[in-house]
């Protein structure tokens, strides 16, 4: 779920599970797909390691750095949310070429605009659509995060799972991983008077209805959540276990607001942290 500014990649990102919902690479908007066609899908070379199951026209070795990537963050979203590892398989159809890619998406899925990477998850399958490109780690990292998230949990919140799939799309040996870009903007808006907002977050329903900024806050909520305090991981984890039973298990800037009084003034001070700490990065790494 990169590091120019994330949002010169990405500028929106969908997601769907149900009948049909597509998570993609710059698409505006969920919309209910038909039941894709398999004729045109990559099938020739296949590869699975526990949930990941990749579908090409090319072959891959399975020690490949880009399958061992997918199967070691596997371990490290499952051991940093505390999900299981025995969920639905997230099946990636990993085409050639840009070309076939979107000349299928657009005989299967005409109504969708050419993006470098879809997650469309259906009652039958969580699949990840994309094709051999330059960021396919980040996009994979981030799709299959999906996947894995919709494995296991009976309903992800839309701004939590965009947070999320941003979170962990992240390659950095930097622990926590640090999204340079958004902390950038975040910054930039913070010094033009923006305030939080999770509560009209959690309102959002469709993506349609979100801006580049929302993507940029949820990952720090994310962020803030899983790093500032063992209180603000808890309330993660505990509400991420009740989706595993509950598509809704009430408001969770409530929950954070019970641990953590002052809430806004203190994620505040986590962005102010982040960027002291990235232009310390920054600037050790000239």
């Amino acid at each position: 779920m990169p590091h120019p500014a994330l949002f010169n990649r990405r500028v929106f990102h969908t997601r769907l599970i149900g009948l049909g919902v597509a998570c993609a690479v710059n698409l505006v908007g969920c919309r209910q797909l038909p039941k894709a066609s398999v004729a045109e899908l990559p099938a020739r070379h296949s590869i699975q390691a526990d949930q990941l199951v990749v579908l090409s026209d090319f072959r891959l070795r399975y020690d490949h750095p880009l399958i061992k990537d997918l199967v070691k963050l596997r371990q490290d979203v499952a051991s940093t949310l505390t999900l299981g590892l025995d969920g639905q398989p997230v099946v990636v159809y990993l085409f050639t070429n840009d070309d076939e890619y979107q000349h299928y998406l657009k005989r299967t899925y005409p109504s969708l605009p050419p993006r470098r990477a879809y997650f469309i998850g259906t009652p039958h399958e969580l699949a990840v659509y994309t094709y051999w490109g330059e960021r396919i780690q980040e996009d994979l990292r981030h799709e299959f995060t999906h996947g894995l998230l919709h494995s296991s949990l009976k309903a992800v919140p839309l701004w939590l799972d965009e947070g999320l799939a941003e979170y962990f799309e992240v390659v950095t040996p930097q622990m926590p991983p640090v999204n340079v870009g958004s902390v950038k903007q975040l910054a930039t808006a913070k010094r033009k008077g923006w305030k939080p907002g999770l509560e009209r977050l959690e309102s959002l329903k469709e993506v349609s209805q979100m801006s580049q900024a929302d993507y940029q806050e949820s990952w720090a909520w994310v962020h803030f959540m899983l790093h500032s305090s063992p209180e603000t991981r808890a309330v993660l984890l505990s509400y991420l276990e009740d989706l595993r039973t509950t598509s809704d298990p009430g408001s969770l800037q409530k929950r954070l607001q019970a641990a953590v009084p002052a809430l806004d003034e203190h994620f505040l001070g986590y962005v102010d942290e982040l960027q002291h700490s990235t232009a310390h990065l920054v600037r050790s790494q000239r």
